[in-house]
């Protein structure tokens, strides 16, 4: 059994030699990151890794959880998009993805309410639980398809796609509220792009790419055809 003391130094060398390194500077995100406590959003046989600066599988076999998109992202990761979403006290936010529930416990601090989606019934089961035990009341898991979003409670003041896709469908750029703000990570291996996409208006919208990295595919979202004529 690690002792307290050691998880809370991993936990600081994690916040100081991986987080602020990748340009994470918000403050209050740098606390909200020391105080919630990460392992316990794990699987027990990973929770010795819930610090490193890796993807952990959240299923066995663990090859095919992790070719399934079933895993937890790099903190990194996770906190350069909590932090370039600029989540508000009064915002309604859309994940997709939930994972563990780790994510969605971030973003339920920042804003007024979290609907977060996850295709895989286990999943959706361990998210529940995670943020109930954490005390999270204000994030809902919903056993789902996200791709399609969720249209009946659109619109939304963000959306975060906690994974990668080729590209970011129409359905959800139309679940935005105008000055509402979605982010994903886009493209294909060797190259993806964090995307921070903007509804500036009814039709218009601003785009940006900030940083590079590489995160599993969200299931059921369209790939291009890798044919072109």
């Amino acid at each position: 059994m690690t002792a307290p003391a050691d998880l809370e130094h991993a936990r600081f060398n994690m916040i100081e030699q991986q987080i602020r390194p990748w340009d994470v500077l918000d403050l209050q995100i740098l606390e909200l990151l020391s105080v919630m406590r990460r392992e316990d959003f794990c699987p027990l046989a990973h929770k010795a890794l819930a610090f490193v600066d890796m993807q952990i599988p959240l299923a066995e076999p663990t090859d095919e959880a992790m070719q399934r998109g079933q895993c937890m992202l790099e903190p990194k990761v996770e906190a350069r998009l909590l932090q370039d979403l600029h989540v508000t006290p009064q915002d309604k936010v859309l994940e997709i993805g939930a994972g563990s529930g780790y994510m969605a416990a971030l973003l339920a601090q920042r804003a007024q309410r979290v609907i977060t989606l996850e295709i895989e019934p286990h999943l959706a089961r361990t998210a529940r639980a995670n943020l109930q035990r954490a005390g999270v009341t204000n994030a809902e898991v919903r056993e789902a398809d996200g791709a399609r979003g969720l249209p009946a409670e659109a619109p939304f003041d963000v959306i975060l796609l906690s994974g990668s896709v080729a590209e970011v469908p129409q359905a959800l750029l139309s679940q935005l509220k105008v000055g509402g703000r979605l982010a994903a990570i886009v493209g294909a291996e060797p190259v993806m792009r964090a995307t921070l996409i903007t509804r500036t208006g009814e039709a218009s919208f601003s785009t940006a790419q900030p940083w590079d990295t590489l995160a599993p595919r969200l299931a059921h979202f369209p790939e291009p055809s890798r044919f072109q004529f």
